[in-house]
């Protein structure tokens, strides 16, 4: 398993083309071949180098056939050198700072990116536990003569944030789009992603008191224009700024994608160092990813 976060370890570890298929095939064939056509187990040497071919149906498979890894534009060891730049950094990478750096086009490097976007999406097996704060925002600027509440064309988003009462300190977070202000929005993604035993803490905003029935523990308090919950809306704050420092404009199509992409690092930023490795396991695990045209222009 690569543990690593400086170039010195991942040029080591991962020094050619080679390297980067071994890798791939250790990570998806580690539990045993299983045919992805027929569901046969057994197998021998495909057409090319870490190939399988099935013994029941002669099907011949790759690495990289059906992980989002498929049909890649360009070479394996840069995919994997934009997953490493994507997983370590702190602020990650534009697409088009990889477009710079790696001699690639915009639209590829875009495509890629989204595609790495989609294995840093949630397992959905960790809830967050303790104090846990819950609030909206939205994103797309503020409009005038509305106060509050008001949609309008903006993105809304519901965030909950874990907090370390040892230290004082935020701990996980999650985020998603949700259509509405309303308890039906909300209930899914806390029943998803917080534990039923948690002390959930909100503001005082109606919809959130149905929700007691599912979340004993839930309390509303003032928000305070946002002094009773200083460490969510902190975190708000950095990925807003995140999003604008590093993105500039994000399509509303792919919020939820950029959500995913800043909370996969937030939550692992104690165990950099097997950042990747976790990376890599669930792009390995996850279906293709294939976008029209009307999605890849946004």
């Amino acid at each position: 398993m690569f543990k690593g976060v400086t170039i010195e370890s991942f040029q080591r570890h991962f020094p050619d083309e080679e390297s980067c298929l071994q890798y791939l095939a250790e990570l998806k064939w580690q539990q045993g071949f299983r045919c992805k056509k027929c569901g046969g187990e057994m197998w021998w040497k495909g057409k090319r180098w870490l190939d399988r071919r099935c013994q029941a149906c002669n099907y011949n498979e790759s690495p990289t056939a059906g992980t989002l890894f498929h049909k890649v534009k360009f070479s394996l060891l840069t995919a994997f050198q934009i997953c490493f730049r994507l997983s370590v950094s702190k602020k990650g990478m534009s697409s088009c700072e990889i477009s710079r750096e790696y001699g690639i086009r915009q639209t590829s490097a875009w495509y890629f990116k989204r595609k790495v976007q989609e294995g840093m999406q949630s397992s959905e097996q960790f809830p967050l536990q303790g104090r846990v704060e819950v609030d909206e925002f939205v994103i797309g600027g503020k409009e005038e003569g509305n106060q509050g509440r008001a949609k309008g064309d903006r993105k809304i988003i519901l965030i909950a944030v874990e907090k370390v009462c040892r230290n004082r300190k935020t701990g996980r977070a999650y985020a998603q789009c949700i259509e509405d202000y309303s308890s039906t929005s909300f209930q899914p993604f806390m029943e998803k992603h917080i534990d039923k035993k948690s002390r959930v803490v909100t503001d005082g905003w109606a919809a959130y008191a149905p929700l007691k029935n599912i979340f004993p523990r839930l309390e509303q308090v003032e928000s305070g224009n946002g002094k009773n919950f200083p460490h969510l809306h902190t975190h708000i704050m950095n990925f807003k700024g995140w999003l604008r420092g590093i993105h500039h404009r994000v399509s509303e199509n792919h919020m939820q994608a950029y959500l995913n992409e800043f909370h996969f690092r937030f939550n692992r930023r104690n165990h950099l160092g097997s950042i990747m490795h976790k990376l890599l396991s669930r792009m390995v695990a996850a279906a293709p990813l294939f976008l029209t045209l009307r999605e890849l222009n946004g």
